[in-house]
């Protein structure tokens, strides 16, 4: 099956149309209304610096539905004795360029590339990308961010400085979107990190079929 090549038009393909790893299509830019035109459709953009965009839709998905989500007693027990403080959009820039850093430190390479890192801080400004901190004694010991659309969090990555930062992180943006009415959160590859937590894999036309039902169409781009 041959890749789509995107052209200046913000249009994808169809996501039934990937290829069994998932890629869907290749090029295109990172500008707002394209980037929120492809979560909008479940898809995402993952790829390595000097290479152009890369376009997915993984299938089967990984998704936590947040009536779903669990924690285990010894996490729960750790993070009521241990003084994190968690807060939303307080410095999204910051926890974007440390989920690369640590990355890069620990020798995994990152996706997250200066391209990508000022495309999702455009996002945030626009108000589609949120970024949730968890600090210690004044210092950031954790954090993730994502894109959400409609009754749709789309989780993009996480990183800890402190043991269990990520984690406090995690557990306070589930607590929020359950305020929010949040229908799913949207994991994307999958892993037992996250499967730990109750999130588990749908096939992708009923992950389609959510975005339907939880996204309102179209979304008014700044």
């Amino acid at each position: 099956m041959s890749i789509f090549q995107l052209t200046d038009a913000t249009v994808f393909p169809d996501p039934e149309l990937a290829e069994d790893n998932g890629l869907l299509a290749v090029g295109g830019d990172l500008s707002v209304e394209r980037l929120v035109t492809a979560y909008s459709k479940g898809i995402f953009p993952w790829y390595s610096e000097g290479e152009p965009p890369l376009w997915w839709f993984t299938d089967p998905r990984m998704v936590l539905f947040p009536e779903e989500f669990k924690v285990s007693r010894r996490l729960a027990r750790t993070l009521r004795n241990t003084p994190f403080k968690t807060t939303f959009n307080q410095d999204f820039n910051q926890v974007i360029r440390s989920c690369a850093e640590i990355r890069t430190e620990t020798g995994e390479g990152t996706w997250i590339s200066e391209e990508m890192n000022k495309a999702y801080n455009e996002m945030h400004l626009a108000g589609f990308a949120h970024s949730v901190e968890c600090w210690l004694e004044g210092k950031l010991a954790g954090g993730l961010y994502g894109v959400m659309l409609g009754q749709v969090f789309f989780g993009e990555s996480m990183f800890t400085r402190i043991s269990n930062g990520s984690k406090a992180a995690l557990v306070a943006l589930v607590a929020h979107l359950k305020q929010q009415d949040i229908a799913v959160i949207d994991c994307q590859m999958t892993t037992a990190h996250l499967m730990a937590f109750g999130a588990r894999e749908i096939d992708g036309a009923a992950f389609r079929q959510l975005l339907q039902q939880h996204i309102t169409l179209p979304i008014p781009i700044p």
